[in-house]
């Protein structure tokens, strides 16, 4: 760990882009009188969107967003946010001039006014002119009209934390950090405002770093990851690209997997399914309803995927598609190995038995057969 007079190496060099979010930093603190823990990251993710922050508990993903917040004050580094200088080693921008918006697990609104005045307040104390339009805009995108004269009291944890992010909006951030913002809601609550934090993507130029360990949060919400482990960035990028690579925590056991891309080409009404490309191919899935997007992003679990050595015509599996073994790596569960499949421009992951791997004699560059017993849109 650096002493408070050392440079951490490269923190003045100019950073390659004026957008997107760079930042380094290190920081070292006693977790207790025998264990202390280090912070080293050093981080480039897109000027706007949903990047996730991912690890397990103790990865210093909270540690990260204080960082960028300017609430540790012993972190060494530098922070660029969209051409904005807000740190380096020879200045700091302090906490309450760095234009950021922060969302904590607990929804931390006034009890002593409403929700429309809790809003109001966040305007009231937004260094810049509010646009008219902006309130208007910010209300609708969380869907909070019909709750705006109640107070905090009598809004359930869901409706508590849309509103708390809709304050956090309308201080006009340049970046938003969230930290675990569903953590304390119920799975109900949950499915309730995922929704609502999907169309900050598309209604919002900003950069957000939301932090979370729940997989199935990350995979709706987020373009961009960067995971975490022991205070380190072990690898950030596309969610596409990462949550497919065996060798991340990104999935465990059962939840290991990959996210497709897809266009839908066709909706067969006869028999509720659905027909989607993706640039490996194509697939049948459920037809969704309610949900008429064009482009559709699409999970595919590990478990859910065979390999064959030739192509079966006589089998109730619908999706068949061609692809080359780039990775074979042992799963956890000694008994199981884990074979990364390229398929066109994208990656799928199958979870196979050790003996299943012996007995295709399956090895590196091999061509194979996938088949895919069950996907799912990602809602």
């Amino acid at each position: 760990m650096a002493d408070k007079a050392d440079k951490i190496e490269g923190s003045d060099a100019p950073l390659t882009s004026d957008q997107g979010v760079h930042a380094r930093f290190q920081l070292g603190y006693a977790q207790s009188a025998t264990n202390t823990f280090e912070l080293d990251v050093d981080i480039n993710i897109p000027g706007q969107g949903i990047t996730a922050v991912f690890g397990e508990s103790g990865s210093g993903k909270t540690s990260l967003l204080r960082c960028i917040a300017g609430l540790e004050t012993n972190a060494f580094g530098s922070l660029q946010v969209n051409g904005e200088l807000w740190q380096n080693t020879s200045m700091v921008v302090p906490t309450y001039k760095r234009n950021l918006g922060y969302v904590f697990q607990e929804a931390s609104l006034f009890e002593h006014l409403t929700a429309s005045g809790n809003l109001r307040y966040a305007i009231k104390r937004c260094n810049q002119i509010a646009k008219p339009e902006l309130l208007n805009q910010v209300v609708s995108v969380m869907g909070i009209e019909g709750i705006l004269s109640k107070h905090p009291l009598q809004l359930s944890g869901g409706e508590r934390q849309r509103v708390a992010i809709a304050r956090a909006l309308l201080s006009q951030p340049k970046l938003l950090l969230m930290d675990e913002p569903l953590a304390s809601l119920d799975t109900a609550r949950k499915l309730e405002i995922l929704p609502y934090l999907e169309s900050l993507r598309s209604s919002f130029s900003i950069p957000i770093l939301y932090v979370s360990h729940a997989v199935d949060e990350i995979v709706r919400l987020a373009d961009h990851a960067v995971i975490m482990r022991h205070g380190k960035v072990v690898a950030q990028g596309a969610i596409t690209e990462l949550f497919s690579r065996a060798d991340l925590p990104l999935g465990v056991g059962n939840e290991v997997g990959a996210i497709l891309e897809c266009k839908v080409i066709e909706r067969d009404k006869h028999w509720h399914l659905m027909r989607v490309e993706f640039d490996g191919g194509e697939l049948w899935l459920p037809n969704v309803e309610n949900n008429q997007n064009t482009l559709q992003r699409v999970r595919v679990l590990a478990s859910d995927v065979s390999l064959t050595l030739t192509p079966h015509t006589d089998s109730s599996i619908l999706n068949v598609l061609s692809g080359q073994i780039a990775e074979i790596i042992n799963d956890q569960d000694p008994a199981m190995s884990l074979v990364r499949l390229k398929v066109g421009a994208s990656y799928l992951v199958a979870r196979l038995t050790q003996r299943s791997l012996h007995k295709l004699a399956l090895t590196l560059g091999d061509y194979i057969w996938i088949q895919i017993k069950s996907a799912a849109i990602v809602r």
